[in-house]
């Protein structure tokens, strides 16, 4: 059995990145991936029955923009991602979850090797957060269908749709810092 096909120990940490309210807002524009949320609740469930790890990160934004900045309704968690009582919560400025916050010591402390992520932006919060964690030599798993993004202009100028910003955003994580799993092969790797 490869590397890739292992079954997820029962430290196996769920990483749920940024799923908060403000993610919502119209001025995001169209997204991929309308039953990621879904997806995210079918994760967090058999996390929490297995009793493995589930560590919840929250952006707050120091922008004054931002449908993430504090003190708005933007900041509070969605109904599929809703943290319990006992399960951390770690609060970020940037994109990546790693940075300016404990979780790499939270993970260590816990001997935590492997990390499976799911929330958005894919090709912000979510890579930028999968880059690091690969490069701290944790095992890294990216959900496919449990992240989702926006259309955006390339570099360029080219409008590139939700799906494609997508795909090319877990092309660069493929191999090098991640592996990219669809939620029912993680759930069947998670088997208890």
């Amino acid at each position: 059995m490869s590397r890739t096909e292992e079954a997820l120990p029962l430290s196996a940490a769920l990483l749920l990145v940024d799923l908060q309210r403000a993610i919502d807002h119209p001025s995001w524009g169209v997204r991929n991936n309308p039953g990621a949320e879904e997806n995210v609740a079918r994760l967090l469930a058999h996390w929490r029955r297995s009793s493995r790890p589930v560590i919840h990160v929250r952006h707050v934004s120091r922008f004054p923009e931002s449908t993430y900045r504090d003190g708005q309704p933007g900041v509070e968690f969605k109904d599929a991602a809703l943290p319990l009582p006992g399960e951390p919560v770690i609060t970020k400025h940037v994109p990546c979850a790693f940075i300016g916050t404990t979780l790499e010591a939270m993970l260590r402390d816990r001997a935590i090797n492997d990390v499976v992520i799911a929330g958005v932006i894919t090709n912000n919060s979510v890579e930028a957060t999968a880059r690091v964690a690969g490069d701290l030599g944790f095992r890294t798993i990216v959900v496919s269908d449990a992240t989702f993004t926006f259309g955006r202009a390339d570099y360029r100028g080219v409008f590139r749709s939700a799906e494609e910003v997508h795909a090319m955003s877990l092309a660069n994580l493929q191999g090098e810092y991640a592996e990219i799993v669809p939620t029912d092969e993680i759930i069947r790797r998670a088997h208890t």
